[in-house]
């Protein structure tokens, strides 16, 4: 059964789990913010989407994920051409702090994907009714999936310390990164999904992939294939997706 959502589009993939901060302060994602504290707190659920590579953004443009310029003029995820993928995943909003001026400090999580069916553009703020993905659960005692989690913890190990070296070198900081790797698949899956640079249509397609053990295998072979890239290179990809400090609207 489709249900419905308030849209807020961002020029990278959320993922389920991953802790999202955001700075909200356009009009229409302030009433949206409003509406949704006005629920109960497992109800304050809306939809993050990307932004297909064909709307990249200019350097006068910004998405409701950007800091704003005073001379910005953003894409309008209202325009009939901006293209969103159609794969997202719900955001939850867990703490939220009105400021004075009416803007909105939030922290939310990634909670459910879900796919695109139908998207509303006739008013400011965006809404969709989605289907929500199921996510199936795997047996992690299948020789399958203990082959598969070993060989992902494995090349996940690898593309860190390869990435990590390089960032330590332009960084001039040479502390270790001693994470622990969680052996649950669906957790190492969306992880992974979530740590690695890459472009926005690969990380569509570890999202939308339908089973964790679907996730880790194509997850393994694109973490391989970027450690080999990056030591063959030299190369330090690009690290505008490794930001953690909070979007903008």
């Amino acid at each position: 059964m489709d249900q419905s959502l308030p849209l807020f589009p961002l020029t990278t993939a959320l993922v389920p789990g991953l802790v999202l901060p955001l700075h909200i302060f356009e009009p229409r994602y302030r009433m949206m913010v409003e509406e949704l504290l006005g629920k109960p707190e497992d109800e304050r659920e809306f939809g993050i989407v990307a932004f297909r590579e064909s709307h990249t953004l200019t350097p006068k443009q910004s998405s409701p994920g950007d800091v704003p310029d005073d001379d910005a003029s953003p894409i309008d995820p209202s325009a009939e051409d901006t293209e969103l993928y159609p794969v997202g995943v719900s955001a939850v909003i867990r703490q939220a702090e009105r400021r004075d001026d009416g803007r909105y400090d939030i922290v939310t999580i990634g909670s459910r994907r879900f796919r695109l069916e139908h998207i509303d553009r006739t008013a400011p703020l965006l809404r969709a009714s989605v289907t929500f993905l199921p996510e199936p659960e795997v047996d992690s005692d299948d020789p399958r999936v203990a082959s598969a989690v070993q060989s992902a913890m494995q090349a996940f190990d690898t593309y860190r310390s390869i990435l990590g070296g390089r960032l330590n070198e332009a960084n001039d900081d040479n502390d270790a990164d001693d994470d622990q790797v969680p052996a649950d698949p669906a957790v190492l899956s969306y992880l992974i999904t979530a740590a690695l640079v890459v472009d926005g249509s690969t990380r569509q397609e570890l999202l939308a992939a339908p089973d964790a053990l679907s996730r880790l295998r194509l997850g393994t072979r694109v973490l391989s294939s970027e450690s080999t890239l990056i030591s063959t290179f030299g190369a330090i990809p690009a690290l505008d997706l490794l930001n953690t400090t909070p979007s903008e609207n």
